[in-house]
């Protein structure tokens, strides 16, 4: 009779290991990503806890493996880097938005767009295939919390040449 009971005993142990295993990795759809460089400024988790819960009306926060990261939308709309090199001088288009100024990058398929007068930095990089700068408007309320450094957009006729 105890020869019964093992089997049924280790295939009933062996599926709920099996089943807790492949349910725990459906959950994991976390976003691979690295920390940047500054990460850790107390500034940065300041700015993530209020991040949006959506971009651009259609596109979920999903989580990461990295500390002051974010990425939205399945595959990633827009992916966010709190603590990034700190850019002082760029011949780059910069605007304002919001009261947060921002540098555009526009490489393509992708625009990465870094703060301005920031420190921390934060950078944000847009799929255009799959949405617009509508992220950074939706950013500006989370990133406007970050302290400012002095520097700012400049017009073209405040600078000489």
């Amino acid at each position: 009779m105890d020869t019964v009971r093992r089997p049924s005993r280790t295939i009933a142990i062996v599926g709920v290991v099996v089943a807790l295993a492949a349910g725990l990795t459906g959950c994991t759809n976390a976003v691979a990503m690295s920390p940047a460089p500054s990460a850790n400024d107390a500034a940065c988790a300041a700015a993530q806890v209020r991040l949006p819960a959506a971009v651009d009306t259609k596109f979920d926060l999903r989580n990461t493996t990295a500390q002051s990261t974010a990425a939205w939308g399945d595959p990633e709309a827009a992916i966010y880097h709190c603590g990034v090199t700190v850019p002082t001088v760029s011949d780059l288009p910069c605007f304002d938005q919001g009261g947060v100024d921002w540098i555009r990058d526009d490489r393509g398929k992708q625009i990465v767009y870094t703060t301005f007068g920031r420190s921390p930095a934060v950078q944000v990089v847009i799929e255009t295939s799959l949405t617009t700068s509508q992220v950074i408007q939706d950013l500006t309320d989370a990133v406007s919390t970050l302290p400012k450094d002095g520097h700012k957009c400049l017009d073209a006729s405040e600078v000489q040449g």
